[in-house]
């Protein structure tokens, strides 16, 4: 377990998107309401180039957060070294208001799977995890905070609920959690429990960072809901209904608009992080 939290940047408990380079000039010029921004890591390990350039610029009038998808911090075997070396250099020269990964695997041997695979939760996974997220923290020096998944199904081996097992995580290693809302509600959806139920048993203490964002409807081959997480839309109402029972519960925190696929121009990407501000602003009336 890392023992101490290192001083620097924190991300404000305001408004962020996620960066897409065809919003650079927007944001420059007129950022309101985002204060804050979140890259995709694997998108920033190269040398040098226009990318690392406009972060660099970025990064001198807005926090940044640093979100990885590359990590397999579920997987079976020892993290990618190489990886997590490219991973330290980033993290080093741009020294980030904070770091994340994925409670979920993406690796089998030396193949890279272009998804975000689910965990069962068991006593085994528990160990592993923990010491993939020790390691990382010891690399960066600093704490990450850990995403819960978007689940489709669940696993019969199984012994602990998601919330418990995000909650021993937090107790084991030290880290943070990012609470993604719509996650949330996609698994709910897709696995029939209650959103709210959730978030009420989530260990929300430990909240560094939460997003929310689009996802896709479909059906199962039973006619069943089944939502799929595709951040390519508009976040929904009962995603932003479920940000603001989360925010009554949280207290303000950063609040990041996710948005990948299909990218908006920019007024649209705006009005959905002007959205996230005003969930903010209700707070300062109740």
């Amino acid at each position: 377990m890392l023992d101490s939290r290192p001083s620097g940047p924190s991300l404000p408990k305001s408004p962020g998107v996620g960066y897409k380079a065809q919003h650079f000039s927007d944001l420059i010029s007129d950022p309101s309401p985002v204060e804050w921004l979140e890259i995709h890591a694997e998108n920033y390990m190269g040398n040098g180039g226009r990318p690392l350039a406009q972060l660099r610029a970025l990064s001198e009038q807005f926090a940044i957060s640093v979100h990885g998808v590359g990590l397999s911090i579920g997987g079976e075997g020892r993290l990618d070294a190489e990886h997590l070396k490219r991973l330290k250099h980033l993290v080093g020269w741009l020294d980030p208001a904070s770091f994340s990964e994925h409670l979920a695997w993406s690796t089998h041997g030396a193949e890279f799977l272009n998804d975000l695979l689910p965990l069962p939760y068991t006593n085994d996974t528990l160990t592993r995890v923990a010491d993939h997220i020790d390691e990382v923290q010891s690399t960066l020096g600093r704490h990450m905070l850990l995403e819960n998944p978007s689940s489709y199904l669940a696993f019969d081996e199984s012994t602990w609920s998601e919330t418990d097992f995000l909650a021993e995580l937090v107790r084991r290693t030290g880290c943070g959690l990012l609470l993604d809302v719509n996650n949330v509600f996609i698994s709910a959806t897709n696995l029939g429990y209650t959103a709210q139920g959730y978030i009420d048993a989530y260990p929300l203490d430990h909240v560094g960072e939460i997003h929310v964002g689009g996802h896709d409807e479909d059906e199962d081959d039973e006619g069943a809901p089944l939502l799929i997480d595709s951040h390519g839309t508009q976040a929904v109402e009962p995603v932003w209904a479920l940000l603001d029972h989360t925010l009554a519960k949280t207290g303000p925190r950063p609040v990041l608009v996710e948005w990948d696929t299909d990218v908006p121009e920019w007024p649209v990407l705006r009005a959905e992080a002007n959205r996230a501000a005003e969930a903010l602003a209700q707070l300062a009336l109740v």
